[in-house]
C-alpha cells in the first residue's frame, strides 16, 4: 500500500500543475467559476533577455523577446483560441470556422480536437507554409484551399457564418482578444512593470490591440471586486476602462508588401515572405490605430530582406528560432534603436509570434552559407572537420 507521504506528494504535484490561461487568469477573463476550460496548457511562455544583439548593435538597451513559438501549436494564436473555443463550447457550438494564413488554422484545429467539435478552415491556395498546413490536417480540420487570399477567406467566413451553424474564431471574435491580452499580464509579472516600448509584427492587427488591453488592465491592477475589462468601443473610437500611467509605447511593424497601415488603407494583393502577416485588410484596423494613437507609438514597414536578416540574426546570435513574420518585431526594433527613435536606456519587449519550424522551407533557403560537411565515418575526418572550423 502506498504511504500517506506518497499520496500527499501526488496531491501537491497535481495542485501545482499549470493548466492554462483560462484557469490562470479566470478572474480577469469573461468566464465563470464553472466554465469548462478548453486548454492545451498554453501561455506561460519565456521572456528571454537578449545578451548578444545589444552588444552587436552597440547600444545600451535591454531587449527581451516574448517567445510565443513555445505555445502548444507553436504560435501566439493559442492564447486567443483557448478562450474562443472555451466560450463556443460553453454556448453550445458544435463547430468552429476561420480564415487563416496558417497559424490560426493550426490553433483552431487543435482546440477543436481538444473540445471534440468540428473545425473548418479556409486558407489561400499555395500561400501557406507547409508546417502550418500539416498541423491543420493532422489535427483533423476540414481544410478548404481557396483560389484567393486571406482577405477573400475572411469575407467568406463572415458570410457563411450567417448561413451555417458555425462559430467564427478569427480575431473578430471578441473572446480571441481576451485570451491574447494575457501575454501582457505575463510580461508585467515577469518585469515588475510594463516595458518602455513594446514591438510587434502586425497582420490582422488583433494582437497589438490585445496587448494594449492587457497592459492597461495589468498596470491598473484593479481589485477583483472593482475589475473593469478594457474593450475597444468602435462608436467612440476609444478604449473603455482604466487609464493608468506607466503604459508602454506600442510599435507595430508590417512587411512592405502587406502594409495597409503605411498605405492608409487596404492593400488589394498583399505579398511578402512573412506569410503570417500577408494580410491587406486588417479586421482590427481601427482598434490598432487607436492603440498607436493612445500610446504615442507608430507603425513602420520592413522589406522582406530586412525581415529575413532579423530572423537569421536572432537565430545565430541568441538561439531563438522564429518564423519570418515574428522577426519583423526584432528587425524593426533594431532599426529604430540604431536610429535613436527608441532611446538608449530603454526596456524593450518584442513579441515573436511563431516558431521557426512553422516555415522550414524559408529558413533553409537562407542557409546557403551554412556549414554542412559530408565526411567518412573516421575519427581523423571528424577531428579534421572540427579543427578546421574552430
Amino acid at each position: 500500500m502506498p504511504s500517506s507521504t506518497h499520496n500527499w506528494n501526488i496531491i501537491m504535484s497535481n495542485a501545482n500543475r499549470y493548466t492554462g490561461l483560462v484557469d490562470r487568469y479566470r478572474d480577469r477573463l469573461p468566464v465563470s467559476a464553472t466554465t469548462r476550460a478548453i486548454s492545451l496548457g498554453e501561455g506561460n511562455t519565456p521572456l528571454i533577455k537578449l545578451e548578444n544583439i545589444p552588444r552587436i548593435i552597440g547600444k545600451d538597451v535591454e531587449i527581451y523577446v516574448k517567445y510565443e513559438g513555445l505555445n502548444p501549436t507553436g504560435s501566439f494564436k493559442d492564447r486567443g483560441m483557448t478562450m474562443a473555443v472555451t466560450k463556443a463550447v460553453e454556448e453550445g457550438s458544435k463547430a468552429i470556422i476561420c480564415a487563416s494564413t496558417g497559424n490560426t488554422s493550426a490553433a483552431a484545429a487543435a482546440y477543436a480536437a481538444r473540445a471534440g467539435i468540428k473545425a473548418f478552415v479556409l486558407i489561400p491556395e499555395g500561400k501557406i507554409a507547409m508546417g502550418k498546413m500539416a498541423q491543420a490536417m493532422m489535427y483533423g480540420a476540414i481544410t478548404m484551399q481557396i483560389r484567393g487570399n486571406f482577405d477573400d477567406g475572411m469575407r467568406l467566413v463572415k458570410e457563411v457564418a450567417d448561413q451555417a451553424p458555425v462559430t467564427i474564431v478569427n480575431s473578430i471574435n471578441p473572446y480571441r482578444l481576451q485570451g491574447q491580452k494575457t501575454i501582457a499580464y505575463e510580461i508585467v509579472e515577469a518585469l515588475g512593470r510594463a516595458p518602455d516600448y513594446h514591438c510587434l509584427p502586425v497582420g490582422n492587427a488583433g494582437n497589438i490591440t490585445a496587448h494594449w488591453m492587457g497592459y492597461t488592465e495589468a498596470v491598473a491592477n484593479q481589485p477583483k471586486d472593482q475589475f473593469e475589462q478594457v474593450i475597444y468601443d468602435a462608436e467612440t473610437d476609444q478604449f473603455t476602462g482604466p487609464k493608468p500611467a506607466g503604459l508602454p509605447i506600442m510599435v507595430g511593424y508590417q512587411a512592405s508588401g502587406a502594409a495597409p497601415f503605411l498605405r492608409g488603407g487596404p492593400v488589394a494583393n498583399p505579398e511578402t515572405v512573412a506569410t503570417a502577416i500577408r494580410i491587406g485588410n486588417p479586421q482590427s484596423f481601427n482598434h490598432a490605430k487607436a492603440v498607436v494613437r493612445d500610446s504615442n507609438g507608430w507603425f513602420d514597414e520592413l522589406q522582406d530582406s530586412e525581415i529575413l536578416e532579423a530572423q537569421r540574426l536572432l537565430s545565430m546570435y541568441e538561439g531563438v528560432f522564429v518564423e519570418p513574420a515574428s522577426a519583423a518585431s526584432i528587425g524593426g526594433a533594431i532599426r529604430d534603436i540604431k536610429a535613436g527613435k527608441i532611446a538608449e536606456g530603454s526596456v524593450i519587449v518584442c513579441t515573436v509570434t511563431g516558431n521557426g519550424l512553422k516555415d522550414p522551407d524559408t529558413a533553409i533557403k537562407q542557409c546557403s552559407d551554412a556549414v554542412m560537411l559530408t565526411i567518412d565515418a573516421t575519427m581523423n575526418d571528424v577531428k579534421t572537420s572540427i579543427l578546421s572550423n574552430m
